[in-house]
């Protein structure tokens, strides 16, 4: 099993749902974040003044699948968050040993 980590723009995050449910995968977390990469935030201008984001928010999607599916859904996840302008994000991928489903108790990919 492995988990997917995605940081990608707040307005791709309903369109990677979709197509993370179109593909099977109904476990889906989502958390609300902020931060920078190597731009170190962003700077804007309102009302003829210049101000500094150090921190741009973004939404965390975090998704444990079989290994099998790890290359479909980063596909996935890419094809939805390109923009090809800084800040469209990261994916990161790592092994998860085990998974539990509380309720029943089952283990590994029966408990996903």
């Amino acid at each position: 099993m492995m988990k997917v980590e995605a940081i990608v723009r707040p307005e791709s995050l309903q369109t990677i749902i979709d197509r993370l449910d179109e593909l099977g995968h109904s476990g889906i977390t989502k958390t609300e974040v902020e931060g920078h990469g190597k731009q170190k935030g962003i700077t804007e201008q309102f009302r003829g003044k210049e101000y500094r984001l150090t921190f741009i928010p973004k939404v965390k999607v975090e998704i444990v699948i079989k290994d099998s599916d790890v290359e479909k859904t980063i596909d996935a996840i890419v094809k939805i968050a390109y923009t090809g302008q800084i800040g469209d994000g990261k994916i990161f991928v790592s092994d998860i040993k085990d998974v539990v489903r509380v309720r029943t108790k089952e283990r590994g990919e029966t408990a996903l």
